[in-house]
């Protein structure tokens, strides 16, 4: 089994308002407050030893540590809570405590010291608020235009139809305000530039699902096909035991992506003869 080349393993369960910390190979406790005040008092504890600091990802909370603990040159991984809890079960962990939890994934980054995401440059982490936010107010203007149909049916249009026209304007200039601020943090690298080029080079891939296989999928380039599906949880999973070969299907990984990538391969299949051949033959 590989080993991990740091003096000192700190795994950290993050909530809103607290750390709770387990180290190894000393067993040490601790907590702090999730404040900048407890972000600094952890970079202290880690500066000292050559330490890897883990941590699962929490939607969100973990972001400002992160950014405190690499701005410090302390190395820093993000792990998936579905390994963390697979780990947990197999060890025959039932209990769940902040400090348990702190506890596994220090263990865990033992066991696996080739898992989790480093943090992504500050370009990447700024698409990754704004693509959801857009993701977010179309899903909002597609509802409106719904509700603005069933009004219609039910002839009752007029009375909403000068609400209606507001939120509705509202919605698109809040989204091409979104969109304007994701092509220019995109135009302003060379790097997202060129990888943006190459992915809408594809039948299929548009400017939403680049952005989305950008901001989500930072890895593009250094792995290989087979890895990247895996990732994205669109790699069909085995179900055979002996003689029996169970149905395959996808599941996991990174949820948002997979669903944009999904539309985009329903519209390649038409539109790419490649793809749309490789479709007709898996069909």
């Amino acid at each position: 089994m590989d080993t991990v080349s740091q003096d000192r393993i700190i795994g950290i369960d993050v909530s809103r308002n607290w750390l709770d910390i387990h180290c190894l190979p000393d067993g040490k406790r601790l907590r702090l407050p999730n404040t900048v005040e407890g972000h600094a008092r952890l970079v202290d504890l880690a500066e000292p030893v050559s330490a890897l600091v883990c941590f699962e990802a929490t939607g969100g909370q973990e972001w400002r540590l992160w950014s405190a603990l690499d701005a410090a040159g302390i190395a820093t991984r993000q792990l998936p809570p579905a390994q963390i809890k697979a780990f947990a079960a197999s060890r025959g962990t039932r209990a769940k405590t902040d400090r348990i939890d702190a506890e596994l994934i220090a263990r865990f980054m033992v066991f696996r010291p080739g898992a989790g995401r480093t943090l992504p440059h500050q370009k990447i982490r700024l698409l990754r608020a704004l693509v959801p936010k857009r993701g977010q107010l179309v899903e909002t203007r597609k509802r409106l235009l719904a509700q603005i149909k069933a009004h219609v049916k039910l002839g009752s249009d007029e009375m909403f139809a000068n609400m209606d026209e507001d939120l509705k304007g509202l919605l698109d200039r809040q989204i091409a305000r979104l969109e304007a601020q994701i092509a220019q943090i995109i135009a302003a690298d060379e790097n997202l530039t060129a990888t943006a080029d190459i992915l809408r080079s594809v039948p299929g891939i548009g400017p939403v699902a680049s952005t989305m296989l950008i901001a989500e999928m930072p890895e593009l380039g250094q792995i290989t096909g087979e890895q990247a599906a895996a990732l994205t949880g669109l790699a069909p999973i085995a179900h055979d035991s002996g003689a029996m070969r169970g149905k395959r299907a996808i599941g996991g990984g990174r949820r948002l992506l997979r669903h944009v990538l999904f539309q985009a391969a329903l519209v390649a299949s038409q539109h790419n003869p490649i793809l749309k051949n490789f479709a007709d033959r898996l069909r």
